[in-house]
């Protein structure tokens, strides 16, 4: 049963630098075990102790999965570097970078220009009803993404999200199970019964359900937060949906914040039948830039083209299978809890780096 209520673990990891170092890789994750008592610090009220819940819809063999994590100081940042027209650049060095945090320069610790390394992966799918003409393709556009970027040591989940955030698919490397799920989402715009199960019964939690409304900032909230807090390593998530938001518990500030505590990058591939809804080139578009661009993904608008969705999904998958990692520890050893802002640059003035802006320290 998924619940709010952990020990929270700070948002700085290092069980990839820790692997890279020994020399060794990441090859199965091991089952989490059940919390101990530890010197973690409680919760301390930087995420609401009530909220929305997500709702477990999963197939009754889905087991979840978990990755072991350590808590060192280390700040780390997933990022590709890009030339003026958009293309990739690879073979870059650690002397390459520089990193500062709040406006003063870091030492740059550790580095990685590996492809390799284990991915998290979330598709965030919107089932409203400005989604219905584009489903049938983003199901099978979406399938065949998850089916090539993901191999045996990755691990995806799915969610869809209307008036409910739903779990369809917990943790798992196989493409066939994340296809299967894929086809049982269907579109619920709140014509129906609404409830959209009953709280509390079977596997699931507590229900978010509105009579109308589409719940995207509740379901990054809850992805990053009940799914993806707990792992390590290089993580994403990719959403399928026109930017409009209503009804969500949650604020675009919240879930910008629950992904950056995440250490999660965001994807949003702008998709729906723009004559169903203006949101799609209104205030959508603009809440969506600001939730990529401070995660460190980026925004692909492709209407409801099937090719441009095919490109953008090969575009995505390229990025995360392109990444540089840096590490630093850093000089501001302060444990407030606050917001830094983070600046990641090249000294070559003609490339451009694709980073998040910032984290929130850990708080003692």
């Amino acid at each position: 049963m998924l619940t709010l209520r952990q020990s929270r673990i700070p948002a700085i990891s290092l069980l990839a630098l820790c692997l890279m170092s020994c020399g060794a890789a990441q090859a199965q994750r091991p089952p989490r075990e059940p919390p101990k008592a530890s010197n973690a610090p409680e919760d301390n009220g930087d995420y609401l102790p009530e909220g929305p819940k997500l709702q477990d819809k999963t197939t009754p063999q889905d087991q979840p999965v978990a990755t072991l994590k350590v808590n060192v100081q280390v700040v780390t940042l997933y990022f590709n570097v890009k030339d003026k027209r958009g293309a990739l650049i690879p073979n870059l060095k650690k002397e390459d970078f520089q990193v500062s945090e709040d406006g003063k320069p870091q030492t740059i610790k550790y580095f990685a220009a590996e492809s390799n390394q284990p991915l998290t992966l979330g598709l965030l799918i919107d089932t409203s009803g400005s989604q219905t003409r584009v489903l049938p393709m983003e199901q099978e556009v979406g399938a065949a993404f998850l089916r090539d970027v993901l191999t045996p040591k990755d691990l995806a989940f799915l969610i869809n999200f209307d008036i409910s955030v739903n779990l369809l698919q917990d943790y798992t490397s196989d493409a066939v199970r994340l296809r299967h799920a894929l086809e049982r989402t269907e579109i619920n715009d709140g014509g129906g019964s609404g409830a959209g199960g009953i709280a509390g019964a079977g596997q699931g939690t507590i229900p978010v359900s509105r009579p109308k409304g589409t719940l995207l900032y509740d379901a990054v909230y809850l992805a990053s937060r009940e799914k993806l807090q707990k792992e390590t390593g290089r993580k994403a998530l990719v959403l399928l949906t026109d930017g409009g938001d209503q009804g969500s518990d949650e604020t675009l500030a919240n879930a910008v914040e629950a992904a950056q505590r995440s250490e999660v990058i965001v994807y949003v591939i702008m998709i729906a039948d723009r004559g169903f809804n203006s949101m799609y080139l209104g205030s959508g578009a603009g809440a969506m830039h600001k939730l990529a661009e401070q995660t460190g993904g980026r925004v692909i608008d492709v209407g409801n083209n099937p090719k441009k969705l095919r490109d953008a999904f090969d575009q995505i998958g390229a990025e995360l299978r392109s990444q540089y990692m840096v590490g630093y520890t850093p000089a501001n050893t302060v444990m407030d809890g606050k917001y830094r802002k983070l600046e990641l640059k090249t000294v070559s003035p003609d490339l451009r780096v694709q980073a998040r802006k910032g984290y929130f320290a850990p708080k003692e």
